[in-house]
């Protein structure tokens, strides 16, 4: 895609006091569409969240950190903290995920810090938000999972509550923080002022329940696990042809009409077990049945493309590995492969949000450290000054 102008975010720098998911995702967010990120590294681990190249810190590292600059820097230690000062004197964002009022202890709140630097943003994750009983807890993804509501309506009656395969409350806490910074941001061209940004694991998710909350709200039970089946329509859900599972969505009355001529059973659209939505949703299990027996002379291939070729949305249930393999993905570019120091090379997923103007840009991720000296002298420290600070172990 042609870059006709700056990326979005250009010239907007952002300090990443962030570690593990959540955070780390929500600036590589905003470094993806033109941003300059700024992660901080401790100086006493010379590897980072790298780790030893091999183990899950790694595939944490990789995912989560790339188009950032890294910078080594004991900032506990009185010339740390005066350079991390002038950093943020000279930023327009910073975002954490400690524990509510660990940045408060640092010095380093929305207070103290407008109060040097009126236009800067502070965005803030954390497990369960910055107020309520459950404030001072430690979040994870799993944790927040089991509380948002979401495992209760994940997996089957009989699988019992299940926990989504991505740590999905990380990653839509990493989205809706670079939603609110660009919010704030926006708000900044008002007033000139920035603004204290926070979400949380478990708002991220209440946020999105959508029609399981609207069941609840208008019925007041709360909704079972509907496993593969959509809960307010049939037939929609995993169906089984001769070689494989796949997925089918008839999402109104028209589309399940068509749907029975297709299959070769036109006489289902009379039966009266299936004459509505509602019917079709109470006698589900009954319907699969006949669907899967339909189903069953042809491989799922077959039936993809006989049913999307009549307007009736179905597709394949892919692996990880077929789906990075499959046409679609290569044609919107969603997996990229970039030369890497270290590695040679390195594959990254794509871009999700394609602007046309001003589209973004992956870079690969940091070297622990690797952009030290350089944001250092941008920011007005000179050789000597780099020399002496590396030798007192203030940087690295």
């Amino acid at each position: 895609m042609p870059q006709s102008q700056p990326p979005p975010l250009a010239g907007i720098k952002v300090v990443d006091l962030t570690r593990y998911l959540a955070g780390p995702f929500c600036t590589q967010i905003l470094g993806d569409y033109g941003a300059e990120i700024l992660k901080i590294e401790p100086v006493e681990n010379p590897r980072g969240e790298l780790g030893d190249g091999k183990g899950p810190d790694t595939y944490f590292f990789l995912s989560t950190n790339r188009s950032k600059k890294s910078i080594r820097l004991a900032i506990k230690k009185p010339e740390g903290r005066e350079i991390l000062m002038r950093l943020l004197d000279a930023a327009d964002v910073v975002v954490d995920n400690f524990r509510p009022g660990v940045m408060q202890a640092l010095g380093l709140d929305y207070a103290t810090l407008a109060g040097r630097n009126p236009r800067i943003i502070t965005c803030s994750i954390s497990g369960f938000g910055s107020s309520g009983p459950l404030r001072d807890f430690p979040g994870f993804d799993q944790i927040a999972q089991g509380m948002s509501g979401l495992m209760s309506v994940t997996g089957t009656v009989e699988s019992g509550p299940t926990r989504v395969g991505i740590a999905i409350c990380d990653l839509l806490g990493g989205i809706f923080s670079a939603q609110g910074i660009l919010l704030a941001l926006e708000a900044r061209h008002r007033d000139g002022r920035g603004q204290r940004v926070e979400t949380s694991l478990l708002e991220s998710i209440v946020s999105i329940l959508t029609w399981s909350a609207g069941i609840y709200f208008e019925t007041g039970v709360t909704p079972a696990p509907a496993g593969n089946n959509h809960p307010l329509s049939s037939p929609h859900g995993v169906f089984k042809a001769s070689d494989r599972p796949f997925n089918i969505a008839c999402g109104n009355e028209a589309m399940w009409q068509k749907f029975v001529r297709v299959l070769g059973r036109p006489e289902l659209a009379d039966d009266e077990r299936f004459k509505s939505s509602g019917r079709r949703i109470k006698n589900r299990a009954a319907l699969t049945e006949e669907i899967n027996r339909a189903l069953a002379p042809h491989p799922a291939e077959h039936w993809i493309e006989v049913l999307n070729r009549e307007g009736i949305p179905s597709g394949p249930i892919l692996t990880i590995e077929e789906m990075f393999k499959h046409p679609q993905t290569a044609a919107r570019e969603m997996l990229l492969k970039l030369p890497h120091p270290e590695l040679g090379e390195y594959l990254t997923t794509g871009l999700a949000a394609k602007l046309e103007s001003t589209p973004g840009k992956i870079t690969r991720p940091p070297l622990v450290g690797e952009h030290t000296d350089a944001v250092l002298a941008a920011h007005g420290y000179t050789a000597d000054d780099l020399k002496r600070l590396r030798t007192d172990a203030v940087i690295a």
